[in-house]
């Protein structure tokens, strides 16, 4: 019977094994898949993409003050003519290439990206616009301090909401590294290095779907874990639907990650309440697991199933992300902004939770835009539960 029950469950992990290959074999030669190819009750998807939310105009009516200045600048700018001309070869040397020059200007040579408080440069240049993609976040439409907020100025959202708060995008919005217009580069990158590298990959679990109409469903759980699998792609470079991802575990079997927020399905777009959400992050040769306060997650499902585009907003840790962006170091030179000038934004126009001691709000309004694709979300600890009783 052991024999047996041991080869029925290796039966069972080929097959759906040989389905999923399948389904990516679809995928490859006719584009489409069926809407029902995820588990019963389920849904599972890992995220592609995560961009920083940017309204930017193309002729920067957002930014009156111009593009905000950058490490690079206010480094040569502060030379000589002659010694501009020899450490830059007349400008023709690229900003990447000088880029240990601009940020080794503190007085003494120092980094100012790892010492930004070393230099007073000039105030970062921000978003003077009225329109902001987000949501509002601390429940006012005045900006006035509350319990969990700082006195901040309001957007308007872009489809008319009113008082949106995205303070994150008013510090940025007007560096040339997040701007639509540029390439949002420094997002892009981070994409990229995960792409390669299958570095801390962002699966989302949904549970209790409707199983007779998965495109509305009134009480879901979405559950946040971290992947260990890299994505599989196909040849145009995009994940294969429908892979199988495991999440990371510790020793004893639980979820590095794993919180959960309950949510609901109304006509494919699943929209979750608000709550202290983990997520795993890598970019730009850092890593940066922070906890986004209040987030929540709207994401609209494509009717064949097979993508998925969403925004997550929430309240940012301003110190993690303040040592993801100042940790790249001279790779910052190419931004666009000051190291020293966005420390000193970030601390001015943080806005959410105050410090209980000083005041000074410790979290940042945020929005993201992101794409995910279907996938299996696999427990490895559950797995083996589920063979070995089946033995």
């Amino acid at each position: 019977m052991t024999i047996l029950a041991h080869h029925t469950a290796g039966k069972t992990a080929w097959k759906r094994a040989a389905k999923v290959a399948m389904l990516g074999l679809c995928v490859g030669l006719f584009g489409t898949l069926p809407a029902q190819a995820q588990e019963k009750g389920k849904m599972g998807f890992v995220v592609m993409d995560w961009f920083s939310t940017m309204y930017t105009t193309k002729f920067m009516d957002e930014c009156p003050e111009g593009l905000t200045q950058s490490n690079d600048e206010l480094w040569w700018r502060g030379l000589s003519k002659e010694l501009r001309a020899k450490q830059t070869g007349n400008g023709l040397v690229q900003a990447l290439a000088r880029g240990n020059f601009a940020v080794n200007r503190g007085p003494n040579g120092e980094d100012v990206c790892f010492n930004p408080t070393i230099v007073k440069d000039p105030p970062m240049r921000t978003v003077k616009g009225k329109w902001a993609y987000g949501a509002n976040l601390d429940g006012t439409t005045d900006g006035k301090a509350t319990p969990k907020s700082c006195a901040h100025e309001k957007f308007t959202g872009v489809d008319g909401t009113p008082a949106v708060d995205n303070q994150l995008y008013r510090i940025l919005g007007c560096a040339y590294g997040w701007r639509k217009q540029t390439g949002r580069h420094v997002d892009d990158n981070a994409n990229e290095a995960r792409r390669t590298s299958g570095l801390a990959m962002i699966l989302v679990e949904i549970t209790g779907v409707n199983e007779k109409d998965p495109r509305n469903s009134d009480n879901v759980k979405v559950s946040f874990y971290r992947s260990i699998d890299q994505y599989p792609l196909n040849a145009a470079g995009q994940p294969l639907p429908y892979a199988s991802y495991r999440i990371q575990e510790k020793p004893d079997g639980t979820p590095m990650f794993g919180d959960s927020v309950k949510g609901k399905i109304k006509n494919g777009v699943l929209t979750t309440e608000r709550g202290d959400v983990a997520m795993p992050f890598y970019g730009n040769y850092t890593y940066m697991h922070p906890t986004i306060k209040d987030m929540s997650l709207n994401l609209e499902i494509a009717e064949d199933g097979l993508s998925a585009k969403g925004m997550v907003t929430g309240y940012y840790d301003a110190e993690r992300y303040l040592y993801y962006l100042l940790g790249q170091g001279f790779a910052a030179t190419i931004h666009g902004d000051s190291c020293p000038a966005l420390y000193d934004a970030f601390h001015k126009y943080a806005d959410g939770y105050p410090d209980p001691k000083t005041g000074v709000c410790t979290h940042i309004s945020s929005a993201f835009d992101l794409t995910a694709y279907p996938a299996f979300v696999v427990k490895p600890h559950e797995l083996a539960k589920t063979r070995q009783a089946s033995r």
